[in-house]
């Protein structure tokens, strides 16, 4: 496959008390079309930023991302974003908050046709009882679940995900991810996801791509994740390449851990 999303060179310059701080440089990543690529590091490293520079929510300080041949300038519905916490408009039920995304990229369609494209995606994510709740009355991983499906209404390019179930608790975790997974692969969108959790990663990814430590974080190792699909965590786990691959993702944070003191040198 040709590459879908490339990013060649992008720094990532913020200001400070005490000068100029580069919290990314140089850093580069190709995607193909319909790939899924883990982008994991320590907090603190820069991969979130990275995600909103992508999504267009952050202003890049120099670089260049180029998405389906066309460079990325400012945000767009190209990319449906999905982020830690939701953010649903409280005063709009989970259907309203969906919709009111639709609209905006089909806003030529019968409005027939918009409901009920925003009904098969929450249907489809699990809340065809609960789509016409407001968020106050769904838990976290419901509001969640209304986040995904509304990116995945908008038919986007491309999807970018921010730690997207880092706020849910461990049972509720899995089953989004499967939910996700399940969701992505009928149609394979290119997908990046940002995420410190490393059997995420392996769940989730065609390929974790692995970030040093900021500051001036770039990409420290890539590899390549080649369980078969459709996944499910069970499969997965008993692969026999599993906790070898689980590992290196390990040996690599471990490596890059600035709070983990450095062994002394030997004495001369």
């Amino acid at each position: 496959m040709s590459k879908f999303l490339e990013i060649w060179k992008l720094n990532k310059t913020f200001p400070s008390k005490s000068g100029p701080v580069t919290v990314v440089e140089d850093f580069d990543l190709s995607m193909r079309q319909g790939e899924f690529v883990a982008l994991i590091g320590h907090s603190g490293c820069g991969k979130s930023t990275v995600l909103s520079i992508v999504a267009g929510l952050t202003e890049k300080t120099s670089g260049t991302i180029v998405l389906a041949g066309k460079e990325l300038k400012g945000a767009g519905p190209d990319r449906g974003v999905v982020f830690q916490a939701p953010s649903l408009l409280p005063w709009m039920t989970a259907f309203d908050n969906v919709r009111l995304g639709v609209e905006q990229v089909m806003p030529n369609a019968p409005d027939a046709e918009r409901r009920d494209l925003v009904a098969y995606y929450l249907s489809l994510i699990g809340l065809k009882d609960a789509m016409h709740k407001m968020p106050a009355q769904l838990s976290q991983g419901m509001r969640q679940r209304v986040g995904i499906a509304r990116a995945f209404a908008l038919n986007p390019k491309m999807l970018l995900l921010d730690e997207p179930f880092g706020m849910l608790d461990s049972l509720t975790r899995f089953e989004l991810q499967q939910v996700l997974i399940d969701l992505w692969a009928q149609d394979q969108k290119t997908a990046l996801m940002v995420t410190h959790d490393v059997d995420e990663a392996l769940f989730l990814a065609d390929r974790v791509v692995m970030m040093t430590n900021g500051p001036r974080a770039k990409v420290g190792a890539t590899i390549e994740v080649t369980f078969p699909r459709p996944r499910n965590r069970t499969e997965v786990m008993e692969h026999p390449d599993y906790y070898r691959l689980r590992e290196r993702l390990i040996a690599f944070l471990e490596e890059h851990d600035i709070r983990k003191p450095k062994a002394a040198a030997p004495a001369a």
